[in-house]
């Protein structure tokens, strides 16, 4: 069932194509320029990268899952349809754990900054993916799930129909839509605001499917402004694997250089942006700097 959650993802792959080429349609029709030749082969290639290397780390996933499941579980949940229920809502939670996570510690946002490095906002964006993420240990925030019974072959389908939702929200040719759809779900208008770089939006709407959990936890944020996309300190290439290990390379560099075991832990623990001199800044400096 591993190869299952993979083979839907691969099965979307013509969708994905069809969706972007249409896009594309859209956005000449309405003059708007949404894709950028190299920028939209840059996410191609990461996300080539990302499905080639999920062969991989998927397997690995697995294994450490099915580890933690046979020995650990508390239940045997199965598959019925009402386990598939929870789990989903389940799988949702830990996306949303995982993904406010690394935004707020700088080793999971090593990875997680490749998806947001592009400074144009369009369903290629979407193939924007990490090489690293599974190696890192992102996985480890739905280790709970096998433990409380939920089986791992469960957890990556809902995984990867999670990715396949995130695709068609990587768009700005659609603007707003039903406000109880907004309400609940996670749309392109909500997630516009998740890959902006103004002060306003950084780290915010963090959801996977479901947006009620930003709303639940105080990280939702409406669009207003329209948002200018990418990272407040932008990597100027489109080299794919300058892209996918340029901030790993950086928090190398910075731990290197300090001369204190402390700080090098603060490095690797504290959100993006934190320095020992405050010469960078995170997101919560930033924002309390603007307060005055």
């Amino acid at each position: 069932m591993v190869l299952l959650a993979i083979d839907i993802i691969h099965y979307a792959i013509p969708g994905f194509i069809i969706l972007m080429i249409a896009e594309v349609i859209v956005s000449t029709l309405d003059k708007k320029d949404a894709y950028k030749t190299k920028d939209a082969f840059s996410s191609i290639a990461l996300g080539l990268g990302n499905v080639f290397l999920g062969l991989f780390s998927k397997a690995l996933v697995l294994g450490g899952l099915m580890l933690i499941y046979k020995y650990l579980s508390i239940f045997e949940l199965g598959f019925a349809w009402w386990v598939w229920i929870i789990a989903f809502f389940a799988e949702d939670f830990s996306y949303y754990l995982f993904h406010r996570t690394s935004h707020g510690m700088r080793f999971f946002w090593a990875s997680h900054v490749v998806h947001h490095s592009s400074q144009h906002y369009n369903l290629s964006t979407a193939l924007r993916q990490t090489w690293t993420g599974n190696f890192t240990g992102s996985f480890v925030f739905w280790c709970w799930m096998p433990v409380l019974g939920f089986h791992p072959l469960m957890i990556l389908t809902l995984q990867a129909i999670s990715l396949i939702y995130q695709f068609w929200i990587h768009t700005e040719a659609i603007h707003k839509l039903h406000p109880a759809f907004e309400f609940v779900f996670n749309t392109p208008s909500h997630h516009r605001v998740h890959h902006a770089s103004d002060l306003k939006y950084l780290d915010k709407n963090h959801a996977g499917i479901l947006i009620i959990w930003d709303r639940l936890f105080g990280t939702f944020q409406p669009e207003e402004e329209k948002p200018v996309y990418g990272l407040t300190k932008n990597v100027d290439t489109h080299n794919p694997v300058i892209i996918a290990f340029h901030e790993w390379k950086n928090l190398v560099t910075d731990i290197k250089k300090t001369g204190s075991f402390k700080h090098a832990f603060r490095y690797l623990w504290n959100p993006p942006g934190w320095s020992p001199d405050g010469k960078s800044k995170t997101t919560k400096q930033l924002r309390k700097e603007a307060e005055g």
